[in-house]
């Protein structure tokens, strides 16, 4: 006799259909890449590399002609390396030579009186032009302009025009001096003197630039504090003292690092105000660093010593821009533990 098997239940076929369908979702596909992933793939890589390339040209730049250039005068500065000869390795020797040396001492101090008579003053007029401007006055914008004329002047033609000025012989200032009964003098080959008249020249052509950086400054703070502090009765004089002096600091300490920096690098007015022999007069008067370093590198032709005297200034300018910075610093925790 034929056994037949018990029919199967519908309800039990759909069942065993449910489960071979979860088996085979949870077995993982591997799927061929479609065009439309690729493209996610890369529009994700093109997010994250996007910020390094925009900013490499300013790495690719600072590396070819600010960190190769610094690297390569700190080996120089190392070796004796004169124009058309071998370099020959010395090892400290240069920085030995610079240290004992009497002309590098006169060009630091000369730049450091430069620099404080021209920088102290800059900023001073600055400080109080941008204070005028910043007040609401007729044509103030071509007074804003007009400021920017100094700064635009070419150095040449600026020390140039400066030089005739200062003349022992037929200088304006000399006549204008005559007039109230002062003898001539002599600009150029006094020691003082010499440094006065660079100083001016320095202070005529940066004075408009600073005098709108502390303008923009000015204007970034709210005039709600000025109208408070008319209310309780402070005048001008106050208002400018508590108010935009303190919201003018971190301004003020910019003018002061780049002056300080600019007045380590002088160069082309003492050049050119001692047509252009960069000695600095006949008892190196007005002799800077940058005088110094071009007399021995294209005067002497020691172009060991000349980077030696690039490397020391830069060291110096690091220096004095860490201490503006540590000064500053240490003025703002006064403030705020007062």
């Amino acid at each position: 006799m034929a056994v037949h098997a018990p029919p199967r239940s519908r309800a039990r076929d759909e069942h065993e259909d449910v489960h071979e369908d979860l088996d085979e979702s949870r077995t993982p596909r591997t799927t061929p890449q479609t065009p439309d992933g690729l493209r996610a793939r890369l529009f994700r890589l093109e997010q994250r590399a996007a910020p390094y390339l925009f900013v490499s040209p300013f790495f690719l730049l600072f590396i070819v002609f600010g960190l190769f250039p610094l690297i390569w005068t700190a080996w120089i500065s190392l070796n004796d390396f004169r124009l058309g000869s071998p370099m020959v390795f010395v090892g400290l020797e240069n920085y030995r030579w610079l240290f004992d040396s009497s002309e590098f001492y006169n060009a630091l101090w000369k730049t450091i009186t430069i620099g404080v008579l021209a920088t102290v003053p800059q900023l001073l007029l600055a400080l109080g032009l941008a204070h005028l401007l910043n007040e609401k006055m007729a044509v103030r914008n071509f007074f804003r302009v007009s400021m920017l004329m100094p700064y635009a002047t070419s150095v040449a033609a600026a020390t140039l025009v400066f030089a005739q000025l200062f003349g022992r012989d037929a200088g304006l200032i000399n006549w204008v001096l005559s007039l109230v009964g002062v003898d001539a003098v002599d600009w150029r080959n006094g020691n003082w003197t010499a440094q006065l008249a660079i100083a001016l020249i320095v202070t005529w052509r940066w004075t408009g630039y600073n005098a709108l950086i502390y303008l923009a400054g000015m204007q970034s703070i709210s005039q709600d504090l000025y109208e408070s502090a008319a209310l309780d009765g402070a005048n001008r004089w106050q208002q400018f003292r508590h108010i935009t002096l303190p919201g003018l600091r971190p301004t003020i300490m910019f003018t002061v690092v780049v002056s300080t920096i600019g007045a380590t690098q002088l160069f082309g007015e003492p050049l050119l105000f001692g047509n252009g022999e960069p000695n600095g007069g006949a008892l190196s008067q007005y002799q800077t660093l940058g005088l110094f370093m071009y007399q021995q590198g294209w005067e002497y032709f020691e172009l060991g010593r000349a980077a030696t005297v690039a490397w020391v200034t830069f060291v110096l300018v690091v220096l004095l821009v860490l201490l503006n910075t540590g000064i500053a610093q240490l003025r703002t925790r006064e403030r705020k533990a007062a």
